[in-house]
């Protein structure tokens, strides 16, 4: 049996997978990143990490046949660069070079965390089977992965596939990224989030009861699951915030599938977690905004599989 490594590195954690022939983690090791660390630190504990792994699954190093590393930021993929990454100490930094002196595997590679994440679902998960397949995160903010042809898309520099940032309301709310109207302002959990209490104090200021008051006060906290946790107790107020969450969800994929086709579009991140919930009211929108209608075959909407161990797959199936 020959193995891989996947490396999710992330702003937080670093988590690393061990995965067989059939493209299953069969051991999970993780350490806490220290991004405030200088960059050498962080490649020193990422080979400590591999080598636990090997270790811990008793298996060789020289059955390990590819090192695969999913990055934030903006992956070279062909000089094996992080060229920038936001949350991390990392600008034009040669993560395989260092990491391939403390870890003597012959094949490494790097692509972006989102990217790796698509890759995954491609080729082990909800699009397997597929040539041309995309994979949104519903998350702190909307991540996208794109492949075209078997292969991951991501522009002429490395920094292509920021499905988050397509506008999907010109002039409406603040981004993160500097633009107004970004779909990860309205599609995101931070956005659900921002919906729920925007509501809350709607209803608060109109004295209409609402079910969310109660489990807001129960958890202490607005989160991603109060208004669908609300709504499927009868409560009309939570599912207001949940249609409108739905309806530009459905925008912006409606805009992704009309640019790009694909066979399949696969959804991650937390509120994916609401599946049918999530995907019932979803679907016949995006349908009706769909160019072609029902004269070309249309795209599957389907709720990813890999979950968090997505990236993990993904970076380690980079040269598969």
């Amino acid at each position: 049996m020959k193995y891989r490594i996947g490396i999710d590195l992330g702003g937080t954690n670093i988590a690393a997978g061990l995965v067989d022939e059939n493209a299953a983690i069969v051991k999970k090791a993780s350490t806490p990143t220290g991004a405030d660390r200088a960059p050498e630190a962080i490649v020193d504990d990422m080979a400590a990490l591999c080598h636990r792994l090997i270790a811990e699954a008793g298996v060789s190093i020289d059955d390990v046949i590819f090192v695969g590393i999913a990055t934030p930021g903006i992956a070279d993929r062909d000089n094996g660069v992080v060229v920038y990454a936001n949350n991390l100490p990392f600008r034009h930094f040669p993560i395989v070079k260092l990491l391939s002196a403390k870890l003597p595997v012959a094949n490494m590679g790097i692509e972006n965390d989102a990217n790796a994440a698509a890759w995954g679902e491609a080729v082990a998960g909800a699009a397997k089977g597929t040539s041309n397949s995309i994979m949104i995160t519903l998350g702190t903010g909307v991540g996208g992965g794109i492949v075209i042809d078997n292969k991951v898309y991501s522009g002429f520099n490395f920094a292509g596939a920021e499905l988050g940032h397509i506008v999907i309301s010109a002039g409406g709310k603040p981004c993160s990224c500097g633009r107004n109207g970004c779909w990860e302002a309205y599609s995101s959990a931070t956005a659900l989030i921002r919906m729920t209490a925007e509501k809350l104090d709607e209803c608060k200021a109109a004295g209409r009861a609402t079910a969310m008051t109660e489990l807001v006060a129960k958890k202490g906290k607005i989160s991603g699951r109060t208004a669908f946790d609300a709504m499927r107790a009868g409560d009309a107020a939570a599912k207001e915030v949940v249609d409108s969450y739905i309806y530009y969800l459905a925008c912006g994929i409606a805009n992704i599938v009309n640019i790009f086709q694909p066979e399949v579009l696969s959804i991650g991140g937390g509120i994916s977690n609401e599946k049918e919930n999530l995907l019932a009211p979803l679907v016949p929108l995006v349908r009706a905004q769909q160019y072609g209608g029902n004269l070309v075959p249309l795209t599957d909407i389907r709720i990813a599989q890999l979950g968090n161990d997505a990236g993990i797959i993904g970076a380690a199936l980079l040269n598969h």
